[in-house]
């Protein structure tokens, strides 16, 4: 597991089309019809090596959306090359990419280290492992789950909390939209924001790690 993938991808050439989500680098084409959007992904998944990386690919009803890996630490050289690739069939077929359709979104369980209860998770939605901490949707469309460990010192005994990743350009405009719907700002880093709703529900909106590094401040 280590950063140097996930790193090289966001600042490599050619790959503008793609947001590194916490589930690896993905992508949305738009089409005229579903339709064309079909006819798109077969093309796509005749990309050399696209089934290899075990990518999910998603048709709708005016895009195709690719993911290239389920991993963020899945991440390798050559994804890189894979996303270039895809993008271009994309515009062999006259597709334009649009980074506002892409987004993850993922519940994180917290409990006390004794607590944690992977196995039941996974077994419950029907998910599959991934990771240690984590489960997964093996048909690659619902949100992943993680399994955190709450600082022991702290007497809550479970909590829950809704992860939102998006891209880093669309961050700034999905935190006013919440804000204009009642929501308020708990707290903010670098790379997230921590809303929460009127009861006190928490939602962090992030464009960790596409937004690495942090425009504003780069020293970060």
């Amino acid at each position: 597991m280590s950063e140097a993938g996930w790193k090289a991808f966001v600042t490599a050439e050619g790959v503008a089309d793609w947001v590194v989500l916490h589930g690896g680098p993905t992508a949305a084409f738009r089409t005229a019809s579903m339709r064309e959007a079909a006819q798109l992904a077969a093309s796509i998944a005749e990309v050399p090596g696209l089934e290899e990386a075990q990518s999910v690919l998603t048709v709708a009803d005016r895009h195709v959306s690719v993911r290239l890996t389920r991993d963020l630490w899945g991440i390798e050289p050559g994804h890189v090359e894979l996303a270039r690739a895809v993008s271009a069939v994309a515009r062999e077929h006259g597709a334009s990419a649009d980074r506002a359709l892409v987004q993850e979104v993922q519940l994180t369980i917290a409990a006390q280290p004794q607590a944690i209860d992977v196995p039941f998770w996974r077994t419950v939605l029907g998910y599959r492992s991934a990771a240690d901490d984590n489960a997964t949707d093996p048909l690659g469309h619902s949100s992943t789950v993680w399994l955190q460990e709450l600082d022991p010192a702290k007497s809550l005994r479970h909590a829950m909390h809704i992860d939102v990743s998006v891209a880093r350009e669309h961050v700034a405009a999905r935190v006013e939209a919440a804000l204009a719907a009642g929501g308020t700002v708990v707290d903010r880093s670098a790379q997230h924001w921590t809303l929460s709703d009127r009861a006190g529900n928490r939602v962090c909106v992030t464009a960790w790690p596409d937004g690495y590094p942090d425009p504003t401040n780069p020293s970060a």
